[in-house]
């Protein structure tokens, strides 16, 4: 996709008419070359708002839906001790694992879990979690389950953050390509098992923070300056800080 080294249209194909664990088995080898792996841009911007958020190095990080690792690197500059990566494709974890620079500290250590249900031994074990372009894989339902994993993750005080972009203003082209990648994933997902589960407007910003404090985080949102604002004054891009409470 748009490179020589990213999949062809055919490997998409046979991707979105998998299952979406199978699909990212089959993208992995791939991955880094697309459009879809989370941008350094907004890494580095979460990053610097990180840092001014945490007292200092934290203990220990989780990555959550980790994919080929793209975050890893931050996680190792903001903790001390350890970093694990979940993630429930094993072609992803190879991956990931495959790019990890010179061995820690922190230790870095990668599960394959659904986040939906981690592994006890991941309970109350972490002072940061974050995620990064993987909520398009959760339905709205599955979204109280996900939360309630991330804070079961960590300990009091610990902070769950990712980044979330204002929604595309209606009838823009950005509005009407999401839209329609939904509608053809819906109908896909109608007609067509196993589901791969990706959707772009599934995420909004009221919905998610009510179904954080639900879970029982304290909510607050910070700006990414670097990308801007809007006309209305509101941040193109937000940094969602969810603290447990300690």
């Amino acid at each position: 996709m748009f490179t020589a080294e990213g999949p062809t249209v055919r490997e998409l194909a046979v991707q979105a008419l998998s299952s979406t664990e199978r699909g990212y088995d089959l993208l992995a080898p791939r991955f880094d070359h697309t459009p879809f792996r989370t941008p350094l841009p907004i890494l580095d911007a979460c990053e610097e708002a990180l840092a001014q958020t945490l007292p200092g190095p934290v203990p220990a990080g989780l990555d959550l839906c980790c994919g080929t690792g793209a975050a890893i690197p931050l996680l190792r500059r903001l903790c001390r001790d350890r970093v694990t990566g979940v993630d429930f494709s094993e072609g992803m974890l190879r991956r990931a694992a495959e790019a990890q620079g010179p061995a820690g500290p922190p230790v870095v250590a990668f599960v394959r879990a659904d986040v939906r249900d981690l592994p006890a031994s991941l309970h109350g074990s972490y002072d940061l979690a974050v995620s990064f372009g993987a909520f398009g894989h959760f339905l709205p339902a599955e979204r109280p389950g996900l939360f309630a994993q991330a804070y079961a993750a960590l300990r009091p005080g610990g902070v769950f953050a990712f980044p979330i972009g204002a929604p595309p203003r209606p009838a823009s082209p950005v509005w009407w390509a999401a839209a329609g990648f939904d509608a053809v994933m819906r109908v896909r997902n109608a007609l067509w098992r196993p589901p791969f589960v990706m959707y772009y407007r599934t995420f909004p910003l009221g919905g998610v923070r009510t179904d954080l404090e639900a879970a029982g985080f304290s909510v607050r949102t910070q700006a990414l300056e670097p990308f801007g604002r809007r006309p209305d004054g509101s941040p193109r891009w937000r940094l969602v800080l969810a603290r447990r409470p300690d």
